[in-house]
């Protein structure tokens, strides 16, 4: 299992702890300010794309020996058709872990360790990170897509009635923030909010603010 303190440069150090804490109030912050100005039923809700490039923050809070941890870094997210690459970076813009998945395989690597291969991309991540990454539903979650708890195909579009979904495992995803595509005139997730209780890491927050999407 990988440590928190070597993943996005967080550790138990009074010092490293406290700068920890202030970077991410900034980063959450910067992810609050994001404003919505979209009204309700005045946007058209994103099409699915096989193909997508993007990039943006990822911050992460969850427990660990019932002590309260908090990541925070950005990441690339590119997918194709048959396949998925997630980086993730540190403050300063390392790589320090990559996770690619192909069709009945997924290779996990971090800085300073051997690859990891294995057939479930979520329990490999899981195992990994020590806290729980939903890559496989990330996929469709990202652009503004997902099965519901039972299991109905959720689209989300602005609007209370429509930001909100949670998942037949447990995730909560919530769409806090939206852009506005002036090509194609629809809208896309800015921000992700996604939560789950687990006895693993107790309960798991991650927002992701997507800053860029890279048309292929």
């Amino acid at each position: 299992m990988m440590a928190a303190g070597r993943f996005f440069m967080t550790g138990g150090v009074r010092r490293a702890a406290t700068a920890g804490a202030v970077s991410l109030a900034v980063l959450l912050a910067g992810c609050a300010s994001i404003q919505q100005t979209l009204q309700p039923g005045a946007a058209n809700a994103p099409s699915y794309k096989e193909s997508i490039d993007i990039s943006g923050r990822i911050s992460v809070q969850y427990e660990q020996g019932g002590n309260p941890q908090s990541l925070h870094g950005s990441f690339i997210w590119t997918q194709t058709p048959r396949e998925v690459n997630l980086e993730l970076f540190s403050p300063l813009g390392q790589t320090v872990a990559t996770i690619n998945v192909k069709p009945g395989i997924t290779t996990l690597v971090q800085s300073g360790r051997a690859p990891q291969v294995a057939p479930d991309v979520d329990a490999l991540a899981a195992q990994s990170l020590g806290w729980p990454l939903p890559v496989s539903g990330m996929r469709l979650w990202l652009q503004g897509t997902g099965a519901d708890a039972a299991g109905k195909t959720f689209s989300a579009k602005p609007g209370e009635d429509f930001a909100t979904f949670t998942t037949k495992d447990g995730w909560r995803v919530v769409y806090a923030n939206w852009e506005n595509d002036p090509d194609s005139g629809e809208t896309r997730p800015k921000r992700i909010d996604m939560t789950r209780s687990t006895e693993q890491a107790g309960k798991v927050a991650i927002r992701v603010a997507v800053d860029r999407w890279k048309k292929p």
